[in-house]
């Protein structure tokens, strides 16, 4: 037995074997997750001709997934905290694989935005209830880069999700396969894993420290004190219950600066494909690829920065930072979007920035949310934060009906980021640095 410089054991080991006990599976969960949260982006290159929807209505039925979302997430929350991870992320994700399955069968706008809807307000406790899960295993100083090596999926679903979607629309462009197009082909394909991944969960995942079996008694019991140091240690602006939550303002504020994150993520996911093939791409497979880049170096640059708020005990800079790196990528692709190259690297830099400002948020609510009110505070700052999942791609659908050009859309929302980074340093680092 190993142990650090204050004379106590060293659980580094031990979390090694609950981080490869828990993470690899969830990865591959959210990946999943997220893969078919914004698969409508490759399924738009072919769908809106064939059901004759306008770029408003495209924006629209991508938004409004958000809606269901937003209503569904904290209740879906505090379920989970009542039954048990594992039997209700399983009924999340058997649920939502469904409904996104379903979308192959979407005819016109109004089923697209009844499905969209449902699918949203079923996958809302997902990540909200995998953040809960998480805090319930590892200590705020662990956190940052737990959180950046479990929400490194969103890059790779874009760096693996690309290619794939890119590939099951060309391949399936060419003749229709069994009376499917390509768009139909690509919701069934990306959507049954899902409901598979699910069924899984009851099985490879435990609710919880004191029933991991896996892992020795007196792991269990190290892992569980080092909880209660930590929540013993909680600032004093920290909310002890769901009623304290809600008048908290911290906690709102926590929400704004998601939703400023979020705006940008967003954007990105949904209009990606559409922005490199007005660059003058128009290969399904050609765009995949090229889609996979800012994502790649997105995963890279996530990991990267979790690792270094952890070892800083630093978290304000570690999120404002990669907002503005964000923003600024959003004005050079807007600002280049005649020159292909150019506006790629921005939104590189874009992807790379707003991508890192999610997993780099959830540390700092470990300043203001005891475990008790855990629950509730974590839904209600991704609840708010998902507003902008609605407000984005509706927004940039909007703008370029109105003006034929994403470019106003893209400045505006890479003003909504860097306000997001100066709300982050106005925090008082002393209730976050942890």
């Amino acid at each position: 037995m190993t142990t650090d410089k204050d004379g106590r054991r060293n659980l580094d080991p031990v979390y090694r074997t609950v981080f490869l006990r828990l993470i690899p599976y969830m990865f591959l969960c959210y990946l999943f997750n997220y893969l078919d949260r914004v698969n409508v982006g490759f399924a738009k290159l072919q769908m809106l001709d064939d059901l004759h929807l306008s770029d408003t209505a495209y924006g629209l039925g991508a938004g409004i997934f958000f809606l269901g979302y937003i209503l569904c997430g904290i209740p879906s929350n505090l379920m989970l905290a009542k039954v048990g991870a594992r039997r209700w992320l399983a009924i999340i994700m058997v649920l939502w694989g469904v409904f996104s399955t379903c979308l192959m069968f979407v005819h016109d706008a109004q089923s697209f935005y009844i499905l969209r809807l449902l699918t949203g307000a079923t996958e809302a406790g997902f990540f909200p209830g995998i953040v809960l899960y998480l805090t319930r295993w590892f200590p705020s100083p662990r956190r940052g880069r737990i959180m950046a090596q479990f929400m490194s999926a969103i890059p790779l679903s874009g760096v693996l999700g690309g290619p794939l979607s890119g590939w099951i629309m060309a391949h399936f462009s060419s003749r229709p396969h069994d009376g499917l197009q390509a768009w139909q082909w690509l919701f069934l394909l990306q959507g049954v894993p899902t409901i598979i991944l699910g069924i899984g969960v009851m099985f490879l995942l435990s609710d919880g420290i004191a029933t991991a079996r896996w892992l020795s008694q007196k792991d269990r019991q190290a892992l569980q004190a080092e909880l209660v140091e930590d929540a013993e240690n909680s600032p004093k602006t920290a909310a002890d219950s769901f009623a304290q939550v809600v008048v908290n303002p911290h906690i709102w504020l926590l929400g704004v600066i998601y939703f400023c994150v979020q705006s940008g993520v967003y954007a990105i996911n949904f209009w990606l494909p559409s922005i490199i093939k007005a660059s003058g791409q128009h290969d399904p497979a050609m765009i995949g690829w090229l889609s996979a880049i800012p994502y790649l170096a997105a995963s890279i640059f996530m990991v990267l920065v979790g690792r270094s708020a952890d070892a800083r005990r630093e978290r304000r800079w570690h999120l404002a930072a990669p907002m503005l790196m964000g923003a600024s990528g959003l004005l050079i692709a807007a600002f280049f979007a005649g020159n292909p190259l150019i506006a790629m690297v921005g939104l590189t830099l874009a992807t790379m920035g707003a991508l890192t400002g999610l997993p780099m948020l959830w540390p700092l609510s470990g300043g203001y949310l005891t475990v008790a009110a855990a629950a509730g505070g974590l839904a209600l700052i991704n609840s708010t934060g998902q507003i902008a999942g609605f407000v984005s791609p509706y927004f940039v659908g909007w703008v370029k009906d109105a003006t034929h050009s994403t470019d106003l859309a893209l400045y505006l929302l890479a003003g909504v980021m860097a306000a997001g980074a100066l709300f982050t340093l106005s925090i008082p680092a002393r209730d976050v640095n942890r």
